[in-house]
């Protein structure tokens, strides 16, 4: 059987389940259901979405953005270990502690590069067309199980350590897909044709250097309006990096979407816009500044944006 996507879909949507679940019985919460509507409407997208016309998608995702926008998405109560606990777990394990977490990344690029070599019956073992996506799920599942034999928990201690985390998350845990797709609806509306039209208006393109600092530079100012690579990602490279670095210029393509996801990621640690990467961690470590962790991150994003336009340009056109 070849794993794909919608397994690890399918798992996303049941971790999803049991948080809403969880929620709704949650008497700590005085949101209790709102929040869990809330969850329980992102499991369904996860559960069943393949199987939903896209207009009750679409709905779904507005009532999801009306309940956190009216503040409906609260948080329970939950008892933690003790600090003396939490001591002698750390103790007892060391830097054993690492080996799950390093275990993500290695399955997932073990699975990645090995893909077309797993097979059973002739069947590839993990789906062709999404092999990152799916050896990372992989690789989550591992490290789960890892955690559950260095600890001694069972994999319903992960479960409900993941309530825990969603609830400190909130809302900001569903950023990163509703940006995503906010970017495939701005290049359908044709933003990427208009960026287009603006830059080589008013922007000497006929400078290769200066196109590639206009995308890279664009990838970076995108993704802090937008508060996601991945949203700015089709508007920045259907109005640029396509037309002119790779039609113009001829420049690698796979480069180009390297760097310029790169420098996409430069913009994501200057923008509040990315709560769930620098708002979310100034509150769960009770930071004065809210916006402790965008100011501490300014000097590396600049740095490397800086990099990057040279490393594009040096790199791209080999």
């Amino acid at each position: 059987m070849t794993i794909t996507i919608q397994h690890l879909y399918y798992l996303v949507g049941a971790v999803l389940a049991f948080t809403a679940v969880a929620t709704l019985t949650d008497r700590s919460n005085a949101k209790r259901y709102s929040t869990g509507l809330f969850w329980a409407l992102y499991a369904l997208v996860f559960l069943v979405g393949d199987l939903l016309p896209a207009l009750w998608v679409g709905v779904g995702a507005v009532a999801m953005a009306l309940i956190a926008g009216f503040g409906g998405v609260g948080a329970g109560k939950h008892q933690g270990p003790s600090p003396s606990q939490y001591a002698a777990s750390a103790k007892r394990l060391g830097n054993k502690l690492f080996v799950p977490a390093l275990a993500i990344p290695l399955v997932t690029m073990v699975g990645t590069l090995s893909a077309k070599y797993l097979a059973i019956g002739g069947a590839p073992l993990l789906d062709p067309k999404n092999t990152t996506l799916v050896s990372l799920g992989v690789g989550c599942v591992v490290s789960l199980a890892l955690v559950c034999w260095l600890t001694r928990e069972t994999p319903a201690q992960g479960l409900r350590e993941s309530h825990r985390l969603t609830d400190a998350l909130g809302w900001a845990l569903v950023l990163p897909q509703m940006l995503g797709m906010l970017g495939l609806v701005f290049s359908d509306a044709g933003v990427g044709k208009a960026v287009a039209y603006v830059t080589t208006t008013y922007i000497n393109m006929d400078v290769r250097f200066v196109a590639v600092a206009v995308y890279v530079v664009g990838m970076a100012l995108f993704t802090v309006i937008m508060g996601n690579g991945f949203a700015a990602f089709p508007v920045m490279t259907g109005g640029v990096g396509v037309p002119v670095l790779v039609g113009v210029y001829h420049g690698d393509p796979a480069v180009m979407a390297a760097v310029g996801m790169l420098s996409g990621y430069c913009g994501t640690l200057l923008t509040p816009m990315a709560a769930n990467f620098n708002i979310v961690p100034a509150a769960l470590l009770e930071l004065p500044d809210k916006n402790a962790v965008i100011r501490a991150q300014v000097p590396t994003a600049l740095t490397l944006l800086a990099v990057n336009v040279f490393l594009l340009n040096f790199m791209m056109f080999r």
